[in-house]
C-alpha cells in the first residue's frame, strides 16, 4: 500500500508509468481511489495539501524534485506519469519515427495545436496564460486551445514541465497557478529521442503490453490498446 510520497515514487520506478487518479481505466493506477471515494484505511487524503500524503501535490513534486519522471495529459486524455525508462516506448508506439512535421503534414495534427506548438517552439517553456499572449489566442479561441494542449502531451510533442503564476507591472505574482508547458525534446535529454529511434511500434506495443499485464493481469484488452497508442 503506498502510504506517502517516498512510496509513491518507489511504486512509479517498478511500475514505469500510472494513470493519475482514482479511476484506473481498466488498466493501471497506482492510487486506487480519488476524493470522492477515499479508503479509511490508509493515509492519503487528496487536497490537503500536505506534501507528503496528498497525491495533487505528487504531480508537480515530480517535476520540481525528479529528473526521471515525466507528468502530463497523457492517458485517455487525462492525467498520468511516465519515466524516463518507459518514456522512449511510449514515443516510438505513438509517433513511430515520425517528426511533428510529418504527423501536421499526414493530417495528424490540427493546423491550431500547430501553432500552439510553434509558440512554445519559439519561446521554450511557458505558462498556460503566456501561451495565450505570445500565441496570440483569443479568448473565443479557449475550447479549441485546451483541446490543443490534451491533443500535443497525448502525442507526446509537449509535456508539463511546471507551475507559475502571473506578474503584475510590479513582478508580484498573483492569483491561481497556471501548469507550464514545454516541448518534450527541451524536457528530456537527447538521449531518449535516441532509444525511441532504435525501437519499433510493435516491439514498443509489446513490452508496455507486457509490462501492464505484469501490473495488471485483468487488463481491459481493448482500453490497453488505447493506453498505448493514446
Amino acid at each position: 500500500m503506498i502510504k506517502n510520497w517516498d512510496d509513491f515514487c518507489v511504486g512509479l520506478e517498478d511500475a514505469g508509468f500510472s494513470i493519475f487518479g482514482g479511476n484506473d481505466e481498466g488498466v493501471f493506477g497506482l492510487i486506487g481511489f480519488d476524493w470522492l471515494n477515499e479508503s479509511p484505511d490508509s493515509p492519503i487524503r487528496w487536497h490537503t495539501g500536505d506534501p507528503e500524503t496528498d497525491p495533487w501535490q505528487w504531480r508537480i513534486r515530480v517535476l520540481t524534485e525528479r529528473d526521471d519522471i515525466a507528468y502530463g495529459k497523457v492517458f485517455f486524455r487525462k492525467g498520468g506519469f511516465i519515466t524516463r525508462k518507459w518514456y522512449p516506448y511510449f514515443l516510438a508506439a505513438r509517433q513511430n519515427g515520425d517528426s511533428f512535421a510529418d504527423a501536421y503534414e499526414d493530417g495528424h495534427i490540427s493546423h491550431f495545436a500547430k501553432r500552439v506548438y510553434e509558440t512554445l517552439s519559439a519561446y521554450g517553456a511557458l505558462p498556460t496564460h503566456q501561451i495565450k499572449v505570445y500565441g496570440s489566442f483569443g479568448r473565443n479561441e479557449q475550447s479549441r486551445f485546451e483541446k490543443a494542449l490534451v491533443d500535443l502531451q497525448m502525442g507526446l510533442y509537449i509535456t508539463i514541465c511546471g507551475q507559475a503564476q502571473k506578474r503584475n507591472r510590479h513582478g508580484e505574482e498573483y492569483g491561481w497557478s497556471s501548469m507550464v508547458y514545454c516541448l518534450t525534446e527541451q524536457f528530456w535529454p537527447a538521449g531518449v529521442f535516441d532509444e525511441a529511434a532504435g525501437i519499433g511500434a510493435d516491439e514498443a506495443e509489446a513490452a508496455i503490453w507486457e509490462q501492464v499485464l505484469r501490473l495488471n493481469p485483468d487488463a481491459d484488452e481493448t482500453k490497453l490498446h488505447k493506453f498505448i497508442y493514446g
